[in-house]
C-alpha cells in the first residue's frame, strides 16, 4: 500500500499533493527549490538590456494610431484621457518632424478618432488647408478667413457675449472684466504686429479706454474701425486717460496709435479684420476648421494676424463652454485644438509669443487638449529676441506628451537638452530621417512613424497604418502629385 507525506484528503475523497510533491518514486517530487538569480549592473555593462528587454505595455485608453514597432502591441492617446488616468500632468501635446512625414495624418487619426468619442475638434488656423476635406467629411463647420470671404472681428466676444447675457451678479462682473481684458489683449497684439514694435504703456491706456467707452456706447460688438473712429475724435473720456490738458497735446500723444490702427484697416489686412464677424464659430459642430490659407501667400504679416484672431476667438469658445459648464447653463463639453504651421504665427513681431503663450497656457481647466505642430525646434530659435525664444522653447517643454516624427541628429541633440532621450531612441528616430531611396514609388522610411515620449518613461515607437477612407481624406500631396493616391498605394508608394 502506497505511503503520502503529509497528504490530505480532496473533497473528492483522493489525496492532494503537499507543496514539494508526494514522496514516492517517479512522483515529481522538488526536495530543494533553488531561487531565482539577481543580476546587477550598470548601463555600461548591460548596455544590451536598456532601456529593457521588454516593454512596459502600450496606453489602451484613447484613438488606436498603430501597432508598436517593437511588440506589436496596439498603441491608442487621448491627452484628456491620459490626463485623467493619471498616464501625464497636462493635456498638452508638441508634434515634431519633417516635412512629409506624416505629421498631419497623425493630427487627423486623433480628430477623427475624438471627434467620435464626442471631444470637438478646433483646427485654429489652416494655412494649406490641411484639414478642410476631413472636417466637412465629419460633417462640422469650415470657416474660410480671407479677402472677400469670412471675416474675424478681433473684438468679437463671441460666446463669452451670448454666456454674459443669460449670467447675473458678481460672476457676470468677472466675465465682463475677462471679455474687456481679452478684446485689449488681442488689440495690443494686432498694433504690434503692424507696427513691427511693442506698444507703450500710455498708449496702452488710451486703448484700454477705449474699449470701455465704446462697449458703453454701443449695442453690438465694437469693430477696429470704430476704436479708430473714436480715437481720432478724441473725447474727454480718451483725453483724460491720455493726461492731455488740451486737444493739441491729445493730439501728441496718439500720433503714432492712429496710424498703427489705419494700417490694420486700410493696409495689407484691409478686408480681414475690419468689420463684425461674418461667420461665428457654430459651438455644436463636431467639428470647427478655421481656413485661412486664402491669406497665407500675403506674407507673414496677415497670416499672423489671421492665426491670432483665430487663436484668440477659438479659446474664447471654449471659455465660453467652461462657463455655460458652470453656471449650469450646457453641458460640459472637452474640446482638441490643432495648432499647425506654428512658426508663422510667432514669427511676425516681437512680443507675439507673450499673446500665444498667455492663450495656451491654462488648457487643462479649460477642458482642452492642445497639439502644437512645426518642423524644428530652429523654428522656435529663429524669433527675433531671446526673450521670444525662451517663452517658445517652454511650449515644447509644457507639453506632457512629446511626439518626434523623422528628425535628423542634430535636432535630436537639441531635443535631448530638454527631454532625456535613451541611444536606441535617437538611433531610430533619426533612421527614420534617411533619404528615400531613388526609384519610382519609393517610400520615405520615417513616413507614418512616431516617438511619443511622456516625461522619463522610455518612448513608444508606433507605426500608423491609413484605412478606408483615410487614403483620400489624409492626403496632402494630391495637388502636387495630380493622380488618386490609392493608386499610388497599388503601388507601394505611400505608407
Amino acid at each position: 500500500m502506497t505511503t503520502y507525506d503529509s497528504a490530505v484528503d480532496a473533497p473528492s475523497g483522493g489525496p492532494v499533493a503537499p507543496s514539494w510533491g508526494f514522496r514516492v518514486p517517479g512522483a515529481g517530487r522538488v526536495s530543494h527549490l533553488a531561487p531565482g538569480m539577481e543580476y546587477q549592473g550598470t548601463t555600461v555593462q548591460l548596455c544590451g538590456m536598456y532601456p529593457f528587454v521588454a516593454g512596459s505595455g502600450s496606453p489602451m485608453l484613447g484613438v488606436p494610431i498603430g501597432r508598436h514597432m517593437l511588440w506589436g502591441e496596439v498603441l491608442c492617446l487621448d491627452p484628456l484621457a491620459w490626463l485623467n488616468a493619471g498616464l501625464v500632468t497636462n493635456p498638452g501635446m508638441f508634434l515634431l518632424g519633417q516635412p512629409g512625414v506624416g505629421k498631419s495624418s497623425l493630427a487627423k487619426r486623433l480628430i477623427t478618432g475624438l471627434v467620435g468619442y464626442g471631444t470637438q475638434a478646433l483646427v485654429l488656423g489652416d494655412t494649406k488647408p490641411d484639414y478642410t476635406r476631413l472636417v466637412s467629411h465629419l460633417g462640422g463647420q469650415v470657416i474660410r478667413v480671407g479677402r472677400g470671404l469670412d471675416r474675424i472681428n478681433p473684438l468679437d466676444s463671441g460666446p463669452l457675449g451670448r454666456a454674459l447675457a443669460r449670467m447675473s451678479g458678481p460672476d457676470a462682473d468677472r466675465l465682463r472684466l475677462e471679455i474687456r481684458g481679452r478684446r485689449l489683449s488681442l488689440l495690443l497684439a494686432l498694433c504690434t504686429l503692424v507696427r513691427a514694435g511693442r506698444v507703450t504703456n500710455p498708449e496702452e491706456v488710451i486703448l484700454g479706454r477705449t474699449v470701455d467707452v465704446l462697449t458703453a456706447r454701443l449695442d453690438r460688438e465694437p469693430t477696429v474701425p470704430d476704436v479708430l473712429g473714436l480715437l481720432e475724435e478724441g473725447p474727454d473720456e480718451l483725453r483724460a486717460a491720455a493726461r492731455a490738458g488740451s486737444a493739441e497735446e491729445y493730439q501728441r500723444r496718439v500720433a503714432e496709435l492712429i496710424p498703427t490702427l489705419a494700417l490694420l484697416c486700410e493696409g495689407s489686412l484691409k478686408g480681414v479684420f475690419d468689420a463684425e464677424t461674418t461667420t461665428p464659430i457654430d459651438l455644436d459642430a463636431p467639428a470647427v476648421s478655421v481656413d485661412i490659407s486664402h491669406v497665407a501667400a500675403a506674407g507673414d504679416q496677415l497670416v499672423a494676424a489671421a492665426m491670432l484672431c483665430t487663436w484668440a476667438y477659438s479659446f474664447g469658445v471654449v471659455d465660453a463652454a467652461a462657463v455655460l459648464a458652470e453656471q449650469g447653463l450646457a453641458p460640459r463639453r472637452q474640446f482638441f485644438g490643432v495648432m499647425d504651421e506654428l512658426w508663422r504665427a510667432l514669427r511676425g513681431a516681437p512680443g507675439l509669443v507673450d499673446h500665444a503663450d498667455a492663450l495656451t497656457r491654462l488648457n487643462r481647466q479649460r477642458g482642452m487638449a492642445s497639439l502644437m505642430i512645426t518642423h524644428s525646434l530652429d523654428d522656435l530659435e529663429a524669433l527675433p529676441t531671446e526673450e521670444d525664444r525662451a517663452k517658445a522653447r517652454g511650449f515644447f517643454e509644457r507639453a506632457a506628451i512629446k511626439v518626434m516624427a523623422a528628425l535628423p541628429g542634430r535636432e535630436l541633440d537639441r531635443i535631448n537638452q530638454i527631454t532625456r532621450l535613451s541611444a536606441p531612441e535617437r538611433e531610430m528616430v533619426s533612421s527614420w530621417a534617411a533619404p528615400e531611396a531613388l526609384f519610382a514609388g519609393s517610400v520615405h522610411p520615417g513616413r507614418g512613424k512616431y516617438l511619443i515620449k511622456t516625461g522619463e518613461r522610455p518612448g513608444l515607437p508606433v507605426a500608423l497604418t491609413l484605412v478606408g477612407d483615410e487614403w483620400d481624406l489624409y492626403d496632402t500631396d494630391m495637388a502636387v502629385r495630380g493622380t488618386d493616391v490609392r493608386s499610388v498605394a497599388r503601388a507601394g508608394g505611400r505608407r
